[in-house]
């Protein structure tokens, strides 16, 4: 992003959800001199963090809060902006994590996060219930295929389809394992109502150890 100074520095698009409006803001933010800087982009309204994402990185260029620069050779994504939505979804501790998490605590619910629920299998789940053997999987919509909202990349389809392939094959024989050994799986897309799955949760771990 260019600077009063008629440098550049590299920017991120930071969302932050206000709880009293449930409204949606994207800044943008960049460090200049070791300081932390950050600038209002818009307000955001996409089912999903990627959609908001990618709207907020469109509106900074198109105020010319932002330019483009020079993709690696390497890279897949099919812009810059792509690029940064990719890179910023993170696979643990995302948004919908939080909101989710934070539903259940204020429903009296103690939980692990991000463990295995089978030591010994290789998959973590987001959120964990072992004494109820209740494991919860919040999955993002690109990542993970979403139907509603999964968008093929433009450039390197055919590798980014398998890859998303992979991870929906991954997904289903997770569920598969930890339901053989006994243990209920929830999974939910991230643009799902997460209060709503709050409760689904609750009723679940409570039928599991109460048989209620």
């Amino acid at each position: 992003m260019p600077l009063d100074d008629g440098s550049c520095a590299r920017g991120s698009i930071q969302l932050r959800l206000y709880r009293s409006t449930r409204r949606i803001r994207a800044y943008l933010r960049w460090s200049d001199n070791g300081e932390t800087k950050e600038k209002y982009v818009c307000e955001v309204y996409e089912p999903t963090r990627r959609a908001n994402l990618m709207l907020a990185w469109a509106k900074a260029r198109e105020a010319g809060k932002v330019v483009d620069e020079t993709l690696p050779s390497d890279s897949k994504a099919s812009s810059v902006s792509v690029r940064a939505v990719m890179t910023a979804n993170k696979g643990k501790d995302t948004k919908p994590e939080l909101i989710l998490r934070a539903a259940l605590h204020r429903r009296g619910l103690r939980y692990r996060v991000g463990i295995r629920p089978l030591p010994a299998l290789r998959r973590t789940a987001d959120i964990v219930f072992p004494k109820a053997k209740v494991a919860v999987f919040v999955d993002g919509c690109f990542w993970h295929g979403c139907p509603e909202h999964y968008r093929p990349a433009k450039r390197g389809s055919e590798e980014w389809g398998q890859k998303i392939k992979d991870n929906r094959d991954r997904d289903a024989s997770t569920t598969l394992v930890l339901r053989d050994q006994g243990w209920a799986v929830l999974r939910f897309w991230e643009h799902e109502d997460l209060d709503q799955a709050a409760e689904m949760i609750r009723a679940k771990v409570e039928e599991r150890k109460y048989g209620t």
